[in-house]
C-alpha cells in the first residue's frame, strides 16, 4: 500500500471502522478483524491508536463535534425556541440516517464488551443532547410557547423519543428510517 500520512491513516482507520459498524448483524469487531479489510497488520493499526478503545473514542469524538456544532448553529439561526428544538431532533436523526455505524455507537451496541468509559462518554452525550434541548425549551417558555414548569420533563420525553427512533433503526438492520414519523409526533411533543 502507498505511504500515507499518520493523519490520513487514522481517518482511514476511522471510517473503516465506521463502515464495519454499519453491518445489520453487529458482530463483534476485532482489530485483525479492521487491520485485514484495511489489508495492514494488527501492529499498523497500534501504531496510530494505543487501544481499539481509543478507536473508538474517535468515532464518539466524530459524532460529539459533529452533533454539537449542528447544535449551536441551529440555536445561534433560529430564535424561535420551539423551532430549534424541531431542527435539533430533525437534525440528531439525519445524523443518524446518514452514519448508521455511528448510530450503534451511540445507542451502544458497539460498545458492548469494549471499555466501559466509553459508554459513560455516550451517556453524557445524550445528557448533553437533553440539556441543548432544555435550553431551547426555555427560549420557548421565554416566549410564551411553552411552561417554564414542564421544560426538564418535555426535555426527556423529546430526547427519549429520539433514542427509540435511533434503536429502531438500529435493531431493524438500518431499513427504518429514523425520521420516520417524527413529524407529527414532534407537533404531540411541541404541543
Amino acid at each position: 500500500m502507498a505511504t500515507t500520512k499518520t493523519g490520513e491513516r487514522k481517518l482511514q482507520i476511522l471510517q473503516m471502522l465506521a463502515t464495519m459498524l454499519e453491518q445489520p448483524k453487529g458482530e463483534k469487531i476485532t482489530t485483525a478483524a479492521l487491520a485485514a479489510r484495511l489489508e495492514v497488520s494488527e501492529a499498523a493499526l497500534y501504531r496510530h491508536f494505543a487501544s481499539k478503545a481509543q478507536m473508538f473514542e474517535g468515532l464518539i469524538e466524530f459524532i460529539e463535534s459533529t452533533v454539537f456544532g449542528l447544535v449551536n448553529k441551529i440555536t445561534e439561526q433560529e430564535e424561535n425556541g420551539l423551532q430549534q428544538v424541531q431542527a435539533i431532533v430533525v437534525m440528531l436523526l439525519n445524523f443518524a440516517e446518514r452514519n448508521p455505524g455511528m448510530t450503534r455507537v451511540i445507542i451502544g451496541d458497539a460498545l458492548v464488551n469494549e471499555d466501559a468509559r466509553l459508554q459513560a462518554r455516550m451517556n453524557q452525550f445524550i445528557e448533553r443532547v437533553e440539556l441543548a434541548i432544555k435550553q431551547s425549551l426555555r427560549v420557548a417558555a421565554t416566549q410564551s410557547q411553552a411552561n417554564e414548569a414542564e421544560v426538564p420533563m418535555r426535555a426527556n420525553l423529546i430526547v427519549n423519543a429520539v433514542i427509540g427512533h435511533w434503536h429502531r433503526y438500529a435493531k431493524t438492520g438500518f431499513t427504518i428510517s429514523p425520521t420516520a414519523g417524527i413529524q407529527p409526533q414532534l407537533g404531540m411533543l411541541l404541543r
